[in-house]
């Protein structure tokens, strides 16, 4: 029911979705008003057989906060979608609907893997060499080198699962590639993630602009650092298109050759378009935000992703890599002891001498 147009999008989304995974036996609950559910169903024949309606009698607003949906939101259509992927009737929740909200929700149900605090939110950026991963875009603005190494854990399992990539290559967004470089956070980071064996090819730091190169699969950084980079690109990209749309209108022969180019015009707009979203990762259970203005094609794909990591070796792979990381946490914490009880004891014999 969320996003700015709701079950109209929603339904011929599902339906897209139903074509796209071909030969996949899926189904879907659909959680709302079950009035405007129904008729938006009743229009596209590929639902018949697939979907299920949950009614729901109440709808979170877009612009609700999320301690207030929190408060109010059992019996709504976020919240019963989510109960259901806690509950084991459904692989994967996705929705359309306010952002901050459907991530309290989702945390306060799921519960989060081990000891992570809050989930990371992960855009799929479109680069010169395929797909990269960028982690995390806005979830969690302050972030110590643990919480970078849990995203670059989230990340490499998350591109193995979607982007198919066999050993996911992983950097540390910084200031520059010399180790010395950058704030304490991403230099710890960057010793745990060379110094540990975890599942993904560490290449060390990366710069702002191996982003769109697409130097490695995943890229990690805080989420206020995230946020602005991915903002800063999505309106590069707006701005782009509307000068080639001005470029190709402003005379006759400007209109022909859009007419002659359309069909890689249409491909350049597709490659720049944000797609269907993106998880919440570190959640115990999948739950995909698509945009709240995706079309049906946007909202397929958020299903589709949906489905890949449903089907995938993704939580298990998370697992497995941060109990590593929690064992390496545990032994660094082991080796200050010994050393502060180490100078606690040379210090005593100083004492004595004297």
């Amino acid at each position: 029911m969320g996003g700015d147009h709701g079950p109209s999008v929603v339904a011929p989304g599902v339906a897209r979705a139903i074509a796209l995974l071909d030969g996949v036996d899926v189904s879907f609950l659909l959680h709302g008003n079950e009035a405007e559910l129904t008729a938006a169903v009743a229009r596209l024949p590929a639902l018949r057989g697939r979907i299920e309606i949950r009614p729901a009698e109440r709808v979170i607003a877009n612009d609700e906060k999320p301690a207030q949906a929190m408060r109010r939101g059992k019996g709504t259509s976020m919240w019963n979608a989510i109960e259901s992927v806690k509950s084991g009737e459904a692989h994967a929740a996705v929705s359309a609907g306010n952002t901050g909200a459907l991530m309290a929700i989702s945390k306060l149900q799921l519960r989060m893997i081990g000891e992570m605090e809050r989930p990371a939110l992960v855009a799929s950026w479109p680069t010169s060499r395929g797909i990269t991963a960028v982690l995390d875009v806005g979830a969690n603005i302050d972030c110590d080198a643990g919480r970078l190494v849990e995203f670059a854990i989230l990340g490499a399992a998350f591109h193995r699962a979607v982007h198919k990539s066999r050993n996911p290559t992983v950097g540390v967004l910084n200031v520059g590639s010399e180790d010395e470089k950058g704030h304490e956070e991403v230099k710890g980071a960057n010793r745990l993630l060379r110094e540990n064996v975890f599942d993904m090819d560490y290449r060390g730091f990366v710069e702002g602009d191996d982003i769109a190169k697409g130097s490695v699969d995943v890229i990690v950084t805080d989420g206020f650092t995230g946020n602005v980079a991915l903002k800063t690109a999505e309106g590069l990209a707006r701005f782009f298109v509307a000068e080639m749309r001005s470029a190709f209108t402003s005379s006759l022969l400007g209109k022909i050759g859009a007419f002659i180019a359309q069909g890689a015009l249409r491909r350049m707009r597709d490659r720049l378009d944000p797609g269907g979203g993106g998880p919440f990762l570190g959640l115990n259970g999948i739950v995909v935000k698509s945009h709240g203005g995706a079309d049906a094609r946007g909202f397929a794909a958020a299903i589709r992703l949906a489905a890949d990591l449903a089907k995938s070796d993704f939580a298990a792979e998370i697992d497995r890599n941060l109990k590593r990381l929690t064992a390496a946490a545990e032994a660094g914490e082991a080796q200050a002891t010994v050393a502060d009880v180490a100078a606690d004891e040379d210090k005593s014999g100083e004492r004595s001498s004297a």
